[in-house]
């Protein structure tokens, strides 16, 4: 079941998680060991994450908007730091997302990220938990390491994150609105799990999304949310001015985008 609706307030600074190092592993890893709810059971995703430098440039644009914000960027951004978070008043993150159906086959050949993009089509096998088949990369996901901090955040993990008070919470990544549907249950994926884990609202995409035209339209989002413009509308302005938009107006650029949740302004209450 999901949480009933949080309105509590939430005192924690804003954080920002953006174009993490995945090469490296995270400075504040704990000692690996190992863990039934993580890459051992993904078996892993062996695959290759590209850098995204425009998610940089667009926690640099976004940052100077949120006062006090906490900016965990390269070998900083990592699965532990997440861990840790108390209740941020915004969560922002900007990295690679990935969802994978259960009706895949048991091995696939290639493991690729898609150019410019921030989605992952990595080399799995089947899992029945949907909640282990979507999830964030994070710094050091490139090591497949066989450990509880390996650098993938799991959307079974991050249903224990402590969002409570956290009132938007923002996925500047690929796929992450998809999960599986279950008769009388709903969709199984990142959504649920960040639900679960307390957060008002999110905005949550579809599919593969191009990391400048991403980039893009967070900024003009942002803008338009600390000028007290209400979540939902916010949206829908920023994406308006994108079809606007000689380069980024064709909806692959900005139609993935959705709003799930509490769609007020910020500070409404």
């Amino acid at each position: 079941m999901l949480r009933s609706p949080n309105h509590s307030e939430s005192r924690s600074q804003p954080v920002i998680v953006a174009n993490p190092d995945y090469d490296k592993p995270g400075l504040n890893q704990t000692s690996p060991t190992r863990s039934t709810d993580n890459r051992g059971l993904i078996d892993p995703l062996e695959q290759t994450f590209a850098p995204l430098p425009a998610s940089a440039k667009e926690a640099e644009a976004i940052a100077p908007m949120l006062p006090g914000v906490k900016l965990l960027t390269g070998s900083m951004a990592t699965e532990n730091a997440l861990k840790q978070l108390q209740s941020p008043n915004i969560l922002h993150i900007a990295t690679h997302g990935f969802f994978h159906t259960d009706v895949e086959p048991p091995y696939v050949d290639t493991s690729t990220i898609l150019p410019d993009t921030r989605s992952a089509q990595p080399n799995v096998r089947p899992l029945e938990n949907p909640l282990l088949r979507s999830g964030l990369a994070l710094a050091g996901a490139n090591l497949n390491e066989s450990s509880n901090q390996d650098g993938i955040l799991t959307a079974l993990e991050a249903a224990g994150l402590n969002l409570l008070g956290t009132k938007l919470l923002v996925l500047s990544a690929c796929e992450t609105g998809l999960g599986d549907v279950k008769n009388g249950e709903g969709v199984y994926g990142l959504r649920r799990a960040l639900a679960i884990a307390g957060a008002e609202s999110q905005l949550i995409s579809l599919w593969a999304v191009n990391d400048y035209g991403t980039n893009k339209l967070m900024v003009s989002y942002y803008q338009r949310l600390i000028a007290n413009t209400a979540r939902s509308e916010a949206l829908r302005q920023t994406q308006l001015e994108m079809l606007s938009h000689p380069t980024y107006q064709h909806p692959y650029f900005w139609a993935a985008f959705v709003p799930s949740g509490d769609w007020t302004p910020l500070n409404n209450r």
